[in-house]
C-alpha cells in the first residue's frame, strides 16, 4: 500500500488497533513493502474473500488495481463483510503509520548525520574539482617541457651512451691491471674479506680472457698473493685460540677460495677431539683407582662432566653448524658435513657414556639415593640440550638408556639390601633365642620378637620405596619417560623388588624346612615357629598392605602381566603351613630321641620293680608344658572336642581288671594268644586311623596334637622292639598312666592319647614274658607320689 504524502505524520497508533493474533511485530508492513518474509503479514494485510495471490485484487501484490478490487468487493462482499473490510484496512493503515513514525524516530540521527555527510561532500568535492583542474594543467605544461629535451637530445643520445659504456669499461681494464696491488695491500692491512671479494669479482673475467698474455700475467700474480692468503687463513684456522667470530670468518673466505671442505672439517673436529679427549682424561682420573674408592661423589662427578665436557661439546656443535652447517652459499656440503659431525660426537659420547656408567657402578650405598637421582636428572637434562643441538645423534637415546639401566641396578641393590636385612634379622633373633639357654636365663618372648622383626622389615620395605620414588618425582626431567611411567613401577619396583622380596621371604622359609637330621639340623625350633607366624601374618595382611601401598605411590600405566595379591598370599600361606609342618616334626623329633633312648638302654627283662615314674616321662610333660605356653605365645587356642569331666580317671577303665583280665587273663591258657592278637586285630579295624604327620592347623591345640602323636608313634614303635618282664611291663604302665594324667590336656581330642597309650601297653603286653599286670592303686600311688 502506498502511504499518504504530504500534512503531519500520523500520531501513535491507538489501543486496539493491534491485529488479533497478539503483539504486533515493528514494521512489519514495511517488510512487505520491500519484499520481505513476513509471518504475520495474513493476519494485517490478508487477500479479500475470493483473491488471487499476485492479482489485481492482491491488496499485497505488484500488480495491484484499486478499481477491479472494490468491484470485486461490492460484488461479492455484504455490507457486513465490506463494513470488516474496512475497519480491518483502517487497522492496517494506522498500523503502518506507526511503523513509519517509530521508523523515523530510530533513525533521526541516522537522517541528521546523513545530512550533513552529503554537505560535507559537496564542499569536499568542489574543492577536489580544483585542484584536479590545477594538476592537469601542470601535467600538460611538464609533456610540452619533456617533448622539447627530446627533440634537442636526440642528435647526442646514441654518441653519450657509446662513451658511457667505454666509461665503463675502462673502469675495469683499470681495476684488473691494480688488481695485483689491491689484493697485496689488503693482506698487508689484514683485510683478508676485502681481498677475497676484489678476486672473486675478477676471477671469473681473469678467467675467460687468460689466453691474452696480459690478462695471463695479472692471473698468475692474483693466484700466487691468494695462495699465500689462503696459507695464512689456514694458520688463523688451526690457532686455537682464535674466537668464533674470526673461525667463521677464516672457513667463510677459504671456502670462497675453493678451499675443500671436507678437509676444513676434518682440521677443525681433529682439533676439536684433542682438546675433549684431555678433559675425558681428566674426568676419568677423577674414578679413582681400579677396585677403590672415587675421589668425588656421584653429583660432582657428573655435574663437572655436564659443566666442561658436555658444555664443550655444545660449543663445538653450535661452532661447527654454524660454520659448515647452516653458512648460505654451501648447502653442498651440509649433507657431508653433518654426517661427519654425528659420527664425531657419537664416538667422543660413547666414551663420556662408559665413564659415567663406570662412576655409577661404584654407588653401592643403599641409603638414600637422592644424590644419584639429582645427578641422573642433570645428566639427563644437559644431554636434552646437546641433542637439540643435533637431533641426529643418538645422545638422548643413549642417556636415557643409562638413566634406566642406573634405576634398575639401583632396584636389585636395593633387593638385595632387604634380603640381607631380613637375614640379619634372623640372625638377631637366634642370637636372642640362643643367648639366655646359653646363660640359663628365661627364653624372650616370641611375640616381642615377631613384632619387632616384622616391625623392622615393614619399616625397611618403606624407606625402599621412598628412596626408590624418587626416580618418579615430579621435578625429576626423565620422570616423564615411557619406562618410568609404565614398566619401572610394574615390572621394576613392584614386581622387581617388592614382590621379589616377599618370594624371597618364602625361599627361605622353605630352606628352613629342608634341613635334615634328627633334630631337625642347626635351625631353633623357635625360630621355625616364628617364622610360621611371620608368613602367616605376611599372607593375611602385611602382603595386601605392602602392595596397596606401593600401587598408590607408583601409580602404573603399564598393562604389562602383575603378580596377582591371592598369588603371594597363597605363597606365603604354603610357606608358612610347611614352617609348622616342620616344626611339629622337629619338636616331636626331639621328644622321641628322648623316648627312643629311654626304651633302648634300659634292661626291660631284668629290671627291678617300678617305685616310681621315669625321669624322662616327667622331662617329656615338662617339655610339652613349654612348648604350649611357646606357642600360646603365637598361636591361638583352636577348638577342642567336648572333654569328659573325669579325663584323667578315664584311664583306670583302659587299665581296670576288667579290661585286663579280657587281655592278660587267657594269656595263661594255651589259645590265649591267638584269641589276644584276633581281639586286638579287630578292635584296630573299628578304630579311628590316626595319621601321624598330617598337616596341623593353625593354632596352638592342633600343634601339641601334632608333636604328641609323633612322640607316641616313637614310644610305640620303640616298644615294639623289645621284649619285656613282669616289671618291665608295670613300668610301662605307669609311665603311660603319668602321661595320660598331663597331655590328655594338650591336645584336641583326649581319645587320640588313650588310644596310643592303650596301644603302647598292649603292646608291651604282647612282647612280655611274665605279663603280670600291676593293680590300678598301686599305679595311682606311684604316679601321685612322683
Amino acid at each position: 500500500m502506498s502511504v499518504p504524502q504530504g500534512g503531519p505524520l500520523p500520531g501513535p497508533a491507538e489501543p486496539g488497533s493491534e491485529p488479533p493474533g497478539g503483539k504486533r511485530r515493528p514494521h512489519g508492513m514495511l517488510k512487505l513493502y520491500y519484499g520481505l518474509p513476513d509471518p504475520a503479514g495474513e493476519a494485517r494485510g490478508g487477500l479479500p474473500p475470493g483473491g488471487d495471490p499476485g492479482g489485481p485484487t492482491d491488496i499485497n501484490g505488484a500488480h495491484f488495481d484499486p478499481e477491479v478490487f472494490l468491484t470485486k468487493l461490492r460484488k461479492e462482499c455484504s455490507l457486513a463483510q465490506l463494513m470488516d473490510c474496512e475497519t480491518d484496512m483502517v487497522k492496517q493503515i494506522r498500523a503502518l503509520d506507526s511503523d513509519m513514525q517509530t521508523l523515523v524516530y530510530e533513525n533521526y540521527n541516522k537522517f541528521i548525520s546523513a545530512t550533513d555527510t552529503i554537505r560535507k561532500m559537496k564542499n569536499d568535492f568542489k574543492k577536489m574539482e580544483d585542484e584536479m583542474d590545477c594538476l592537469a594543467a601542470n601535467m600538460a605544461v611538464i609533456t610540452e617541457f619533456s617533448a622539447r629535451i627530446s627533440s634537442t637530445l636526440q642528435d647526442q643520445h646514441e654518441q653519450i651512451t657509446k662513451l658511457s659504456g667505454v666509461h665503463t669499461l675502462l673502469r675495469k681494464l683499470q681495476f684488473l691491471f691494480e688488481l695485483p696491488a689491491r689484493l697485496t695491500k689488503c693482506v698487508e692491512l689484514e683485510a683478508y674479506g676485502q681481498a677475497v671479494r676484489y678476486y672473486s669479482k675478477a676471477r671469473s673475467i681473469l678467467h675467460q680472457y687468460q689466453h691474452m698474455p696480459s690478462f695471463q700475467g695479472i692471473q698468475d700474480d692474483c693466484q700466487k698473493i691468494m695462495a699465500n692468503l689462503a696459507q695464512k687463513l689456514r694458520e688463523k684456522f688451526r690457532d686455537g685460540g682464535s674466537g668464533a667470530k674470526d673461525l667463521a670468518e677464516c672457513v667463510e673466505l677459504l671456502l670462497q677460495l675453493d678451499e675443500p671442505a671436507e678437509e676444513l672439517c676434518d682440521e677443525f673436529l681433529s682439533h676439536a677431539r684433542c682438546r675433549l679427549e684431555a678433559e675425558l682424561e681428566a674426568l676419568e682420573a677423577e674414578l679413582g683407582q681400579p677396585g677403590g674408592a672415587p675421589i668425588t661423589d656421584v653429583l660432582e662427578f657428573i655435574d663437572r662432566g655436564c659443566n666442561i665436557f658436555v658444555s664443550n661439546m655444545c660449543l663445538v656443535i653450535a661452532s661447527y653448524q654454524e660454520l659448515f652447517v647452516s653458512r648460505e652459499g654451501v648447502q653442498g656440503i651440509t649433507r657431508m658435513a653433518q654426517d661427519k659431525l654425528v659420527a664425531f660426537v657419537n664416538s667422543l659420547m660413547e666414551t663420556y657414556f662408559s665413564l659415567v656408567e663406570r662412576r655409577i657402578q661404584l654407588e653401592k650405598g643403599v641409603g638414600d639415593n637422592s644424590l644419584l637421582v639429582r645427578a641422573l636428572d642433570r645428566f639427563h637434562r644437559r644431554l636434552q640440550a646437546l641433542a637439540k643441538l643435533l637431533p641426529a645423534s643418538n645422545v638422548a637415546a643413549e642417556g636415557t638408556e643409562i638413566v634406566v639401566r642406573a634405576a634398575k641396578e639401583r632396584i636389585r641393590q636395593y633387593l638385595l639390601a632387604l634380603q640381607s636385612f631380613y637375614q640379619d634379622c634372623l640372625t638377631d633373633v637366634r642370637q636372642s633365642l640362643a643367648a639366655p639357654r646359653l646363660a640359663g636365663k628365661e627364653s624372650p618372648n616370641l611375640a616381642e620378637l615377631l613384632g619387632t622383626i616384622s616391625a623392622s622389615v615393614l619399616n625397611q620395605i618403606k624407606s625402599v620405596l621412598t628412596y626408590v620414588h624418587l626416580f618418579t618425582a615430579k621435578d625429576i626431567t626423565f620422570s616423564n619417560k615411557p619406562y618410568f611411567k609404565g614398566e619401572f613401577c610394574s615390572q621394576g619396583v613392584r614386581e622387581g623388588l617388592i614382590v621379589g622380596f616377599i618370594k624371597s621371604i618364602c625361599q627361605t622359609a622353605r630352606q628352613f624346612c629342608e634341613t635334615t637330621g634328627d633334630k631337625g639340623g642347626s635351625t631353633p625350633p623357635a625360630l621355625l615357629l616364628l617364622l610360621s607366624r611371620l608368613c602367616l601374618d605376611y599372607e593375611t595382611s602385611t602382603i595386601s598392605y605392602i602392595l596397596t601401598l606401593t600401587d598408590e605411590q607408583f601409580l602404573v600405566q603399564d598393562h604389562s602381566p602383575i603378580t596377582p595379591v591371592t598369588s603371594l598370599c597363597a605363597e606365603a600361606r604354603e610357606a608358612a603351613q610347611r614352617l609348622l609342618n616342620h616344626y611339629v616334626k622337629v619338636q616331636g623329633l626331639i621328644i622321641s630321641q628322648m623316648l627312643r633312648k629311654s626304651v633302648e638302654t634300659r634292661d626291660w627283662v631284668n629290671t627291678i620293680e617300678p617305685r616310681n615314674v621315669r625321669a624322662v616321662m616327667k622331662r617329656v610333660v615338662e617339655d610339652t608344658t613349654s612348648i604350649d605356653v611357646q606357642v600360646g605365645l603365637l598361636y591361638e587356642e583352636g577348638v577342642r572336642k567336648a572333654q569328659s569331666s573325669d579325663s584323667s580317671k578315664r584311664t583306670f577303665s583302659v587299665y581296670s581288671s576288667s579290661r585286663q583280665q579280657s587281655r592278660y587273663a587267657p594269656s595263661y591258657t594255651p589259645s590265649a594268644p591267638l584269641d589276644t592278637n584276633l581281639l586286638s586285630n579287630i578292635q584296630k579295624l573299628f578304630s579311628e586311623r590316626i595319621d601321624i604327620f598330617s598337616p596341623v592347623e593353625f593354632n596352638k591345640v592342633s600343634v601339641l596334637t601334632g608333636i604328641i602323636k609323633i612322640s607316641l608313634k616313637t614310644f610305640l614303635e620303640c616298644v615294639r622292639l623289645r621284649t619285656f618282664g613282669r616289671y618291665g611291663l608295670q613300668q610301662i604302665q605307669v609311665d603311660c598312666y603319668y602321661l595320660q594324667l598331663y597331655l590328655w590336656r594338650f591336645v584336641c581330642d583326649e581319645n587320640l592319647v588313650h588310644f596310643l597309650l592303650d596301644e603302647i601297653v598292649g603292646s608291651t603286653a604282647h612282647r612280655c614274658l611274665d605279663p603280670v599286670p600291676m593293680e590300678q592303686s598301686v599305679i595311682e600311688v606311684i604316679c601321685e607320689r612322683g
